[in-house]
């Protein structure tokens, strides 16, 4: 028992001394500062340009997402359950009070254009309100650095408001109330 309780502490002693210092973290943001004009993932940052088919196999470009509106958001999904709760939530409590501004789900893991539509069909997410783009290269994924639930705000200049995980859409609607 003894030794149990040894190792216990033990292993517990690691795990804590291989955390380094940030049991105390700065708080301060340690990223190298965007450079104006620069190209991107970043807040402050241009998007990179981009062509991905959407399920209709047309062609969407950063220009085509953002031509006569005042920006685009892009809702990066996996179509798991996590997904479509932020997915309901852009539907119903986000989008409709912004009808000049772009909504796109990108869906990065179907391996083809017809698998993201099957994709968007069985979830009930085609035809709706939101455009659905294939990013069966991963130009989008990269060049966003995104992920499962990776939310996007491009203004209609072209430059990144907004790169982070989907919560509960306030932060988006402040930004989006920005443009």
């Amino acid at each position: 028992m003894f030794f149990t309780k040894m190792a216990l502490f033990a292993a517990l002693l690691f795990s804590i001394t291989a955390c380094g210092d940030n049991l105390f973290p700065s708080g301060s943001d340690k990223r190298a500062p965007v450079v104006s004009g620069s190209t991107g993932s970043a807040v402050g940052q241009n998007a990179a340009d981009f062509s991905v088919s959407d399920i209709n196999n047309s062609t969407v470009t950063l220009a085509s997402s953002l031509s006569g509106r005042k920006g685009a958001v892009f809702y990066f999904t996996m179509w798991c359950p996590i997904c479509d709760g932020h997915m309901s939530s852009l539907r119903s409590a986000v989008a409709p009070g912004f009808p000049d501004v772009g909504f796109y789900l990108v869906d990065y893991v179907s391996g083809t254009v017809t698998d993201a539509a099957s994709a968007a069909a069985a979830n009930g997410y085609s035809g709706g309100m939101f455009a659905i783009l294939a990013d069966t290269s991963h130009s989008l994924q990269n060049s966003f650095q995104a992920t499962m639930g990776t939310t996007v705000l491009v203004d209609k200049s072209g430059i990144i408001k907004m790169n982070e995980d989907y919560r509960d859409g306030t932060r988006l609607l402040a930004e989006l109330n920005r443009l």
